[in-house]
């Protein structure tokens, strides 16, 4: 199939050429060191591709915010070794993403060498993609890679702009996620399925106006949930809830309405006093007979259950965001429940599953499936704009 974007396969011979790949090396440190390296380690077919081709890989990356200037702090060469542990390569460092000392330590590298260059955002430049910072990353390389879709909605220098003053590609990370997100929501096998968990409907707007037009069953799960059940009139209790978006909720089921879209919330629930691990008060109830000094926390069992025959019947399921409040046992039941349903279909090859957002990722390792869905997107902001529906920069101008 050929697709709107050019990748590795067509870049030609490489060997010689400098290459500037944009890759996300923004880990968490502690201490001093890496403690959570799946960056690091998703960057590293791109790279090591590139490098045994012959080019000069030359990585372009941000890392914190040290709002346009030189902070110490914040210098990429702390990831240098960490970086070069999970490559099993020497990783080089040069102390700027542009001008003379970009110049200086490419000079010295030979066909094949890795190096880091410095914190593109110690450059104002960098977040308003100033056509003058632009030239300067520019004029070191001779072909632009994009492999960090997590910065893809972000219009920088170089996410944005030089993907359109140099050849540019997608990176071999950046094409799986952007294959995955098109099997999921651009030309999906129907019927589609999404989840949309979290706390708060506000922060989902845009993504809910969007998927009721796209897909035939929106599970909506989380505090959202609660929401959308006060909007009908349920006595919540003293849930979480936005009850000044009550008219919304309404808007969204009337639009999915009109779409044929099926809008599941749940009619037995987890409830309890008190938001802690365990609580005494704990119980499961029809959704009508919460207690007016009852919170819910989680759906309930009869729910999950009809939940996963739904999307038994579906070829495809996108999801974002917890059922309940995971983080505290017994309130990630039913999120591990239906996740676990999803990754079975999937092994089974019944079902394209791709989830993403930090809180999905979160949920999906805890319930010991991460590695049988589709595909797991480790994007934040970048996959929430892809669901709403959005253009992604980045993306945008690597397909022209």
């Amino acid at each position: 199939m050929t697709k709107p974007f050019k990748t590795l396969d067509d870049m030609g011979d490489i060997s010689g050429k400098i290459v500037l790949v944009r890759e996300d090396l923004n880990v968490p440190m502690q201490d001093g060191a890496v403690s959570d390296d799946t960056r690091l380690r998703s960057a590293m077919p791109t790279v090591l591709e590139l490098a045994d081709r012959g080019a000069k890989v030359l990585i372009l990356a941000h890392f914190g915010r040290p709002k346009g200037a030189k902070n110490p702090e914040f210098s990429l060469s702390k990831i240098t070794r960490p970086l070069s542990a999970v490559l099993g390569r020497e990783v080089q460092f040069i102390p700027d993403c542009q001008g003379q000392a970009a110049v200086d330590g490419i000079a010295v590298m030979r066909p094949g060498d890795i190096a880091i260059l410095e914190n593109t955002r110690f450059h104002a430049g960098e977040e308003k993609n100033e056509p003058a910072l632009v030239e300067a990353m520019a004029a070191i390389g001779d072909l632009y890679v994009n492999d960090a879709f997590s910065a893809a909605h972000r219009a920088h220098a170089s996410t944005e702009g030089l993907a359109r003053k140099l050849p540019a590609f997608a990176g071999r990370a950046m094409e799986k996620e952007l294959d995955a997100l098109e099997a999921a929501l651009g030309q999906p096998n129907p019927p589609v399925a999404a989840v949309v968990g979290g706390a708060k409907v506000s922060t989902k707007l845009d993504v809910l106006n969007n998927l009721v037009t796209k897909v035939q069953h929106l599970i909506i799960g989380g505090g959202m949930a609660n929401t959308f059940l006060h909007a009908r009139g349920v006595d919540i209790g003293k849930s979480l809830c936005e009850k000044e978006l009550a008219e919304t909720a309404e808007a969204i089921l009337d639009k999915a309405d009109e779409a044929g879209c099926i809008i599941h919330l749940p009619y037995d629930v987890v409830v309890a006093k008190e938001f802690a691990a365990n609580p005494p008060s704990v119980r499961t109830c029809n959704v009508h007979e919460v207690a007016a000094d009852e919170m819910i926390l989680d759906v309930g069992p009869a729910a999950v259950e009809a939940l996963g025959d739904a999307i038994k019947n579906c070829r495809t399921l996108v999801w974002n965001g917890p059922l309940g409040a995971f983080e505290i046992a017994p309130f990630d039941t039913a999120t591990v429940a239906l996740a676990r349903i999803a990754a079975a279909l999937t092994k089974d090859g019944s079902l394209i599953s791709v989830a993403g957002g930090g809180d999905t990722v979160a949920a999906l390792h805890h319930a010991g499936v991460a590695d049988d869905f589709t595909f797991v997107s480790t994007a934040g902001g970048a996959f929430l704009e892809w669901m709403e529906g959005k253009d992604l920069p980045g993306v945008k101008a690597l397909i022209g």
